[in-house]
């Protein structure tokens, strides 16, 4: 019955002469100027000279003020390199980049490679090779920029250049070393299953996302970092106790060197949502800049996450939107309309159909970010009260407003932009839904050798 109705809709969506490129073109620039909108709004905020009031107790104005100023940063370089990757991604569909990498792909498996691997496959993933490369390229000195002058200028880099290159290097090899396989399975499952090919796709990526889940932390982690213990003492005791009150299936107690790159302050457990052990990680950032009872505090957040079945959730919503796109794929993998309206006239690469069906959803990427957001904001709300019912409120409350202060995080949020942007609520929301008053400056502490902000990890608590 599904399969039938994506077929109907198929063929009344190849349509001949239909400015497909001039669609893609239009959304994309909405999208832009929607993001661009949102970010001056947000900008706007980050001009206010005053500690919102929620947080006068606890911030003193100068870490406001280099909040304020680190913010106005960051929102300068979104926009700018927002708008460089905006020209970039209408420079490919205008000059029909993609056909001009696809025939070179084509003409270096037809000149080097061996027979038996001369096919479209290898061709497809040459072509997303060489068109990575070119990314990587363009992406080089932003990167660069990011992380060697705004976050030095704010004291937050950690990273010395050869490290950086060596990290560029790691991840091309894991992209080589892990990409290879997936995406010849990707393809190979396509051309073997025919239209109802997303059934089976889906369950492979399904596959796929365990896998990682299971592999990440054990292989490639330790290539980018190092993980020790937890030593023997108060903590690890605290902790230990915790989890059996929990019935946390714990099996190892780890500290990740964090500090290598950035001063992020953070901890995660890692393990398959329903089954086996788990391990909790501390980065040692936390356990330097933190007391005992605050790091207790911060991993009774994260087992909160755990005992709602927060990444099961995630989980399950993240496969439900994977078989919406390969079944809505499947609408558009044989639209020859859609390939000539790109440059391919005379063949449909399915690689090249699944690339070009993404600028297409493109649009729909903001909507589904709006709602997954609204979503896990109420995670977080869940996980907050988690430890505040455990007797946490008072270090919970004191730790968050501390990595406030450590990160420089922004104190107040437009709440559009905030909604489409934040994955967490902000710091003013989460302490009125805990309750917590202070009634006192808090001043997170340093050490000795580096008196300097630390920059918050992709997932903070």
């Amino acid at each position: 019955m599904i399969q039938a109705f994506l077929q109907r809709l198929a063929r009344w969506l190849d349509r001949p002469l239909f400015p497909w490129k001039k669609f893609v073109v239009g959304f994309s620039l909405a999208e832009f100027t929607l993001s661009s909108w949102l970010l001056w709004r947000q900008y706007g905020y980050l001009q206010k000279k005053t500690v919102p009031k929620a947080l006068e107790k606890e911030i003193d104005q100068q870490t406001f003020d280099k909040s304020q100023a680190y913010g106005r940063a960051k929102a300068k370089y979104s926009f700018f390199s927002g708008l460089f990757n905006q020209l970039k991604s209408i420079a490919v569909l205008h000059f029909n980049v993609y056909p001009i990498v696809w025939a070179f792909a084509g003409s270096l498996v037809a000149r080097y490679a061996p027979a038996r691997f001369s096919g479209g496959i290898t061709q497809s993933l040459l072509f997303v090779y060489l068109f990575g490369l070119i990314d990587l390229a363009c992406g080089i000195p932003w990167s660069y920029y990011h992380s060697f002058v705004l976050e030095e200028k704010f004291g937050f880099n950690k990273m010395t250049v050869k490290l950086w290159l060596t990290d560029m290097l790691k991840s091309q090899a894991l992209t080589i070393a892990f990409g290879i396989p997936i995406g010849s399975a990707f393809l190979s499952i396509i051309k073997a299953t025919g239209d109802s090919f997303f059934y089976y796709l889906w369950v492979f990526m399904l596959m796929v996302q365990i896998a990682a889940m299971t592999i990440y932390p054990v292989l490639i982690v330790p290539m980018f970092n190092k993980l020790e213990p937890l030593k023997p003492g108060k903590l690890k005791e605290s902790v230990e106790a915790l989890a059996a009150k929990l019935k946390f299936p714990l099996s190892e107690l780890q500290v990740i060197d964090g500090s290598k790159r950035s001063s992020h302050s953070n901890a995660y457990f890692t393990g398959l949502p329903w089954i086996g052990k788990k391990k909790i990680v501390i980065f040692d950032t936390l356990l330097e800049k933190s007391s005992e009872k605050e790091v207790e505090a911060v991993l009774a957040h994260e087992l909160g996450h755990w005992q709602k079945n927060h990444t099961s959730r995630l989980l399950f919503i993240s496969q439900a939107h994977l078989f919406y796109i390969f079944a809505l794929f499947s609408v558009f993998i044989h639209n020859r309309s859609l390939y000539a309206d790109f440059g391919f006239r005379t063949e449909r690469p399915v690689l090249i159909g699944f690339l070009l069906f993404n600028e297409i959803l493109s649009p729909t990427d903001s909507i589904v970010k709006l709602l997954l957001n609204m979503w896990t904001r109420s995670m977080e709300f869940e996980a907050d009260a988690f430890a505040v019912d455990l007797g946490y409120a008072a270090e919970l409350g004191a730790s968050l407003v501390k990595l406030q202060i450590q990160n420089l995080s922004t104190m107040d949020a437009d709440w559009l932009y905030s909604s489409f942007h934040y994955s967490h609520p902000i710091l003013t929301e989460r302490l009125k839904a805990m309750k917590w008053k202070g009634d006192r400056k808090i001043i997170a502490d340093k050490s000795a050798d580096e008196q300097k902000p630390v920059v918050a990890a992709d997932r903070e608590l």
